[in-house]
């Protein structure tokens, strides 16, 4: 039954389409040409509307994004390349920062730096007339460790002397330098100076310290 059916249904779409096409037969060539712009112009619209301009504003969207997506890149490498010079930067300066940390003595070296600063003044012939560590000056980020000399040689044991205090693995600055020749002996020089060393500020040292002052204070009360 269900066959007889289908058949019949084609046989009657094939009848219909006969008489259409039997009709279009009949009409003139105008007509007919009017027929066909029609059904052009119909799938042509039908195409344009319902495919192109969708898929036209899709491939827009994915345009747009495109040129974003490049802005993107292109700013990520110009981040990334300052970057990198930031790092190469970073890098020197800390290998800048651990030589000048190596030439700084540490709290405990200072003593040893004042006998190497003494040795060399010793082996360089000076006489010492004064060898007197002075108060240390507190700076915001570290601290001036002074020493004061008096000492009396030729001016080649003084070039000598110095020549071994800028030898020396700490940072050592002459600073405060006067000469003056003995009148007794014109050949040697009477020199006041003073010897300054440098050491990193210890900010554990003023926590601890106002700590203290707290609890004073607060035992005081």
């Amino acid at each position: 039954m269900a066959i007889d059916t289908e058949k019949n249904k084609l046989s009657e779409f094939k009848e219909k389409m006969a008489s259409f096409f039997d009709k279009v037969g009949g009409l003139s060539k105008v007509q007919r040409l009017l027929i066909c712009v029609v059904t052009i112009a119909v799938v042509g619209g039908s195409y344009y509307y319902f495919i192109f301009l969708p898929k036209n504003k899709e491939l827009k969207a994915v345009r747009a994004e495109h040129k974003t997506q490049i802005a993107k890149l292109k700013s990520y490498k110009i981040q990334a390349k300052a970057l990198a010079e930031y790092e190469t930067k970073m890098a020197t300066r800390q290998e800048e920062f651990d030589i000048a940390m190596k030439a700084l003595p540490e709290k405990k070296e200072v003593p040893s730096l004042l006998r190497s600063v003494s040795k060399a003044g010793s082996s360089a012939g000076l006489v010492f007339q004064l060898f007197q560590p002075a108060p240390v000056v507190n700076r915001e980020f570290y601290k001036e460790i002074p020493l004061s000399m008096k000492v009396a040689g030729d001016f080649h044991q003084i070039a000598d002397f110095f020549s071994q205090v800028a030898g020396l693995n700490r940072i050592v600055n002459i600073k405060n330098m006067s000469m003056s020749t003995n009148k007794k002996n014109t050949r040697q020089i009477q020199m006041n100076c003073s010897a300054v060393t440098y050491m990193f500020a210890e900010p554990k040292e003023g926590k601890t310290n106002g700590k203290k002052k707290k609890n004073r204070g607060k035992k005081k009360g």
